[in-house]
């Protein structure tokens, strides 16, 4: 079986953790003992999140001067090396040493009309009080809104159109290696207007489930996993009336509402694969990997459900 597995940003990095190398890759560490075993099993795809790691770096860039700050797709892809480096290295202090790893810097094309462009939605970076946010807003310029209690900074988000990487991607999964790819959703990028087919990078980041989601259906995927710091997707979540969803028809689960900054996203590409190509999608949390493949854990989407399971 072919399992793309998309690892939250949150996930390897979790809401109020200092933002370190040790803490990353700690946390890595337990995405790495979740995937193993299905890697020993299964052919696996992994991408990954970089909200709060691309969201440093631009914290860092904040110390030059503004012309001299580094571009988010830039950012983008230095967190799809920092990355891919730390899964490859984890993963395969468990698995044989013959079993094959690459990390691909991934591009993938958006449309300059992307109406994301107008109404940035994309969390990056880490959480701040009230006060510093419209400290930094005033500073700096950019774009905050809520996240739960705290703010944090939004982006440009917009809709994934094409992996240029596709190609290489089933070259090498073609010859048994696990593939760390479209990491972040991808550089964002597209061509410019009014030239000769011209690539350039974009202000951006790109949602990762959407991506990753793409990414799942042009590789054939039987499986798409979106691993977060949740265990199931939520009716109700935060209050006492919360119930977990076990098992959902796409169209069942659509007619709630969910985040747009957290979960929405991951609902819309989960009924998207499930819908395009009447396989399972499935959201869980990283350390239920195993059991979300199983079907025991998270919340698994699937057009054959009739309406809505809950988890007991």
């Amino acid at each position: 079986m072919r399992v793309v597995i998309a690892l939250g940003g949150n996930a390897l990095l979790k809401r109020g953790e200092p933002m370190t190398a040790e803490t990353q890759r700690n946390n890595i560490k337990v995405a790495a003992q979740a995937i193993a075993p299905i890697a020993s099993e299964h052919q696996v795809v992994i991408s990954h999140g970089n909200g709060p790691q691309v969201g440093l770096l631009a914290l860092q860039g904040a110390a030059y001067k503004p012309d001299e700050a580094y571009p988010l797709d830039v950012l983008g892809a230095e967190t799809e090396g920092m990355i891919g480096y730390m899964i490859e290295q984890e993963l395969g202090n468990l698995l044989p040493f013959e079993v094959p790893f690459a990390t691909l810097l991934t591009m993938v094309e958006v449309d300059g009309d992307d109406p994301g462009f107008k109404n940035p939605t994309k969390f990056v970076g880490p959480v701040y009080e009230k006060a510093d946010a419209d400290r930094i807003k005033a500073e700096k310029g950019w774009v905050f809104k809520q996240d739960g209690a705290k703010w944090r900074r939004v982006v440009a988000s917009p809709a994934p159109k094409r992996i240029f990487e596709i190609r290489p991607i089933r070259w090498l999964l073609d010859h048994k290696t696990i593939v760390i790819c479209a990491g972040g959703g991808g550089i964002p990028t597209m061509y410019e207007k009014g030239a000769d087919r011209k690539l350039v990078g974009v202000e951006a980041v790109i949602d990762k489930d959407l991506c990753s989601e793409l990414l799942a259906r042009e590789l054939g995927a039987d499986l798409y996993i979106m691993a977060t710091d949740a265990t199931a997707v939520f009716i109700g979540y935060g209050t006492p009336e919360a119930k977990a969803i076990h098992e959902a028809n796409p169209d069942a689960i659509s007619k709630h509402s969910f985040p747009a900054g957290s979960m929405g996203p991951k609902v819309d590409a989960a009924c998207q694969f499930a819908r395009k190509t009447g396989k399972s999608a499935a959201i869980g949390a990283l350390a239920d990997i195993p059991e979300i493949v199983r079907g025991k854990k998270g919340t698994i989407i699937d057009g054959k459900f009739a309406g809505i399971k809950w988890h007991s």
